[in-house]
């Protein structure tokens, strides 16, 4: 029974020769290039510590004016709060999952706090959650129009609906391209799955009987 040679490796034979070498340092050295976003993504958590910042400072001005203040003042400020947290919630989702996906993979998955969110969010999911948040935020911000509506202009109040409805619309576009996207065919197009090697020494025992 003859058998027959295995096929050589496009890959393996692209890589022999001087040029070859020379090839594979060059794409070595340009999939590195993905570490000059890493700063980046650190130079967030200077963002992160300004509304961080920002937070205790409305939040101690608010106390300190509380009893000053009526309920409708109070709770604008508590939702100016709500805003910067949401913003710092955006902040770590880009931070995370944006270091995840472009650059490495985080070694901390052993730690008890590590976030199981984080190696789950894709590209997309990223596009999504930025915004609905910035949906949510802006949601914060009409109903804040809406409360002070006595201070507030009529041609203000229209364009801040009008800016929420944009927001509100191209979220839910954004989510519906995504959505297509996933079910593209070439999206679900998959390289076969190497056999297993109990499976294969089964079969080839089969064979020879």
């Amino acid at each position: 029974m003859t058998t027959s040679s295995p096929s050589p490796d496009p890959q393996s034979t692209r890589r022999t020769g001087s040029f070859g070498r020379a090839e594979g340092m060059m794409e070595r050295a340009f999939f590195a290039t993905r570490w000059i976003a890493a700063p980046l993504y650190f130079g967030l958590t200077i963002g992160l510590l300004l509304v961080a910042f920002k937070f205790f400072q409305q939040l101690i001005g608010l106390v300190l004016k509380a009893t000053g203040l009526d309920f409708d003042d109070v709770f604008v400020g508590v939702l100016d709060l709500i805003d910067l947290v949401l913003l710092a919630n955006l902040l770590l989702i880009v931070m995370f999952s944006g270091y995840e996906n472009f650059v490495s993979r985080l070694d901390i998955r052993s730690h008890e706090d590590y976030p199981s969110w984080i190696g789950h969010v894709t590209f997309g999911d990223i596009k999504i959650k930025l915004m609905a948040s910035i949906v949510a935020m802006s949601a914060i911000h009409v109903l804040a129009d809406f409360i002070r509506v006595d201070e507030t202009s009529t041609r203000a109040l229209e364009w801040s609906v009008g800016i929420h409805l944009a927001f509100v619309v191209s979220g839910v576009l954004m989510a519906i391209m995504d959505r297509i996207m996933e079910g593209s065919p070439d999206t679900h197009h998959a390289d076969p799955a190497p056999p297993v090697a109990g499976k294969a020494g089964n079969d080839s025992g089969n064979g020879h009987h």
